[in-house]
């Protein structure tokens, strides 16, 4: 292949990407878009507007907790809890495993069991675990603390959360009182 041949490909080349150039700014000219200031039509999507008190948000939500707490049983928690007892311990003064010993969790400090290290998101959220609280967690503990060390992915059904935290309320405290409508 002689320099001639090389001039003639790399012409082509130059000359296709120009044309390419040239029939996109003909186009720009041509066709310019332009945005209306209010849409000419709108599309329905299905998602209705909520009526006032959001109603439509506590039909979707199931079951309250206070009712979920009523009807919990503390035995089936217990043995949900075997999933958590990997890494957690609930004996009174237990050891730390991978994660704090969780006797006595319900209406203590978020991040304040001594000699654990929680990881900074949790320090600086802060407050108490409540009956809420831990439900929120339990249910995807990475969605309630942006940046926690649980490794745990949650538990999604509603009766197994209430069970566990029932549990964890005979662990030294039952004399917090169950959540009310």
């Amino acid at each position: 292949m002689n320099s001639f041949e090389l001039n003639k490909i790399a012409g082509a080349v130059l000359g296709g990407a120009l044309a390419v150039v040239a029939i996109n700014e003909i186009a720009n000219i041509a066709v310019s878009p332009t945005m209306p200031e209010t849409p000419s039509y709108v599309i329905d999507t299905g998602a209705a507007e909520a009526p006032a008190g959001g109603a439509a948000e506590e039909k979707d939500a199931g079951p309250s907790l206070a009712v979920l707490m009523a009807a919990a049983d503390p035995a089936e928690g217990e043995k949900i809890f075997k999933k958590c007892a990997a890494c957690h311990t609930v004996e009174e003064g237990g050891a730390n495993k991978i994660g704090p010993n969780l006797y006595k969790v319900l209406g203590n400090n978020k991040g304040a069991h001594a000699d654990f290290s929680y990881s900074s998101a949790l320090v600086e959220m802060g407050g108490t675990w409540g009956y809420e609280e831990l439900n929120a967690f339990l249910t995807k503990p990475k969605d309630y603390i942006k940046g926690t060390k649980m490794s745990f992915a949650g538990l999604k059904k509603d009766g197994d959360r209430a069970d566990l935290i029932a549990y964890l309320r005979t662990l030294g405290s039952s004399d917090i009182p169950l959540p009310t409508e």
